[in-house]
């Protein structure tokens, strides 16, 4: 059973911390069985803007977890406790996977681990954590950054697609999406999608590109072309291409490969389709195209993810 143990300390923000709570720490066996040993771990009892939170282990019980997670610092300017960014430190040796959520890279940064890596953190805060940390790769304009054994979130809504992405790694595209429908959110935005995006995409049907979106997940297996696309929404290449910017912060063909790739991923999952049938149903042809994206999106190939997630 993989452990998840969320640090905690006084100055921390709730909602990142309810976030990971909600994600690793409700009784989601229904859907994976084992689901994840979950702890909070901390110095003492914690106090987190109204709510007080009792720890089942000190901070030195972060070294024996699989994941640490690591939730928002309310006040950038001040320094972390010592004891907390050193138990951080102590986890990451031992061999735990690290993950921050918003303002949290600023713990990791000051752990060293962010030092020769790519991070990110709440868009109006990535300045300063790039002064801070100059060893590290501060980027602006993503979701999430994951270096593998470190991985760092933007700000509120992103702490749920890193969290959802760490069920995506462990127990497989089509469990994660599962636990998305229940939680009732998207269940899958990519990492490198835009942080800031002008128009939150609102309710089915409620947009330009309301009746678009199903359409298109119902023709996946077919040849679509940005012009289809803009022909569908009754609009020119040039209006869609704005609308999906607005409503995804992505283009149109970058959407579309994301969608044919996470379809891949649930039909490895659930099927025992050859990849041949699935590159077809997709939209990718042939298998050595799905092969060759596949990796490049996925980082394995398709029928070493297949070995890794079928049950």
């Amino acid at each position: 059973m993989p452990t998840v143990a969320l640090a905690v300390t006084d100055g921390m923000l709730h909602y990142e911390l309810s976030v990971a709570v909600e994600v690793f720490g409700a009784d989601l066996t229904h859907i994976v069985d084992p689901w994840y040993d979950f702890s909070l771990c901390g110095s003492g009892p914690v106090h987190v803007d109204r709510f007080r939170l009792d720890p089942d282990h000190g901070l030195d019980h972060l070294a024996h977890a699989d994941t640490v997670i690591v939730p928002s610092w309310a006040d950038t300017d001040r320094d972390p406790p010592a004891e907390l960014v050193e138990a951080v430190r102590a986890a990451h040796a031992a061999g735990a996977r690290v993950a921050s959520l918003c303002t949290g890279a600023f713990i990791l940064g000051a752990a060293g681990l962010l030092d020769g890596r790519r991070a990110t953190t709440h868009w109006a805060h990535t300045r300063e954590l790039a002064r801070r940390h100059p060893a590290a790769t501060v980027d602006p304009d993503v979701l999430y950054v994951d270096n593998g054994d470190v991985l760092t979130s933007a700000g509120k809504a992103a702490a749920m697609d890193l969290c959802l992405h760490l069920v995506r790694l462990d127990h497989g595209s089509a469990n994660a999406n599962k636990i998305a429908r229940r939680l009732v959110i998207p269940p899958h935005r990519d990492g490198g999608q835009a942080q800031f995006i002008a128009t939150p995409l609102p309710a089915p049907g409620n947009h330009p590109l309301g009746e678009l979106f199903p359409w298109v997940l119902e023709r996946l297996d077919q040849p679509l072309t940005v012009e289809d696309l803009a022909r569908q929404a009754r609009m020119s290449s040039r209006h869609l291409g704005r609308h999906f910017k607005l409503l995804t912060g992505t283009t149109p063909l970058q959407w579309l490969h994301t969608q044919r790739i996470r379809h891949a991923q649930e039909l490895l999952e659930t099927t025992d389709a050859t990849v041949d049938t699935i590159a077809a149903a997709t939209g990718m042809g042939t298998a050595t195209t799905l092969r060759r994206h596949f990796h490049r999106s996925v980082g394995v190939p398709p029928d070493t993810y297949r070995r890794t997630f079928r049950p």
